[in-house]
């Protein structure tokens, strides 16, 4: 059987005020989001929430207390809403750009597979009258200079 260290209360409560600060502040160094909650400040403080709230639930209301007074979004919070919101709308736009894409490729595919029946009939020589053969161009080099 395994001693348990014993906690350093007074450290746990420095962690929590300190994550407390870091988030208020909008500067956290391990939240994902920022967002003023009590799991924020626990994945901050790196805390688990028994210790927290059994031994420090006097911060936690406290960080409760002070994150209802702030009347604004924290800047890390914000940056985030607004960075989704531009990708949402980037992802709208490129959706409506696949969109139309698959719509002309659909359209090439039927005109490209119009015009290959067309050229076989017209090789066998049972296209239509309106169609005319024409001879073969010779592409100019590459080495010409086009006027």
């Amino acid at each position: 059987m395994t001693a348990r260290c014993p906690r350093d209360l007074s450290a746990e409560r420095s962690a929590l005020r300190a994550a407390a600060d870091r988030l208020l502040e909008g500067a956290p160094l391990h939240s994902e989001s920022g967002r003023l909650t009590v799991t924020e400040l626990l994945r901050e403080s790196g805390l688990r929430r028994d210790i927290v709230y059994g031994d420090h639930k006097d911060l936690v209301e406290e960080f409760q207390a002070r994150a209802r007074t702030r009347q604004h979004t924290p800047a890390l919070a914000q940056s985030l809403a607004d960075e989704n919101t531009q990708l949402k709308q980037k992802l709208t736009d490129a959706t409506s750009a696949l969109a139309k894409e698959r719509e002309a490729t659909a359209v090439l595919r039927r005109l490209v597979a119009e015009l290959d029946l067309e050229l076989h009939a017209a090789r066998e020589g049972r296209g239509p009258a309106r169609v005319v053969p024409l001879s073969p161009r010779h592409r100019p080099h590459a080495s010409r200079e086009h006027p």
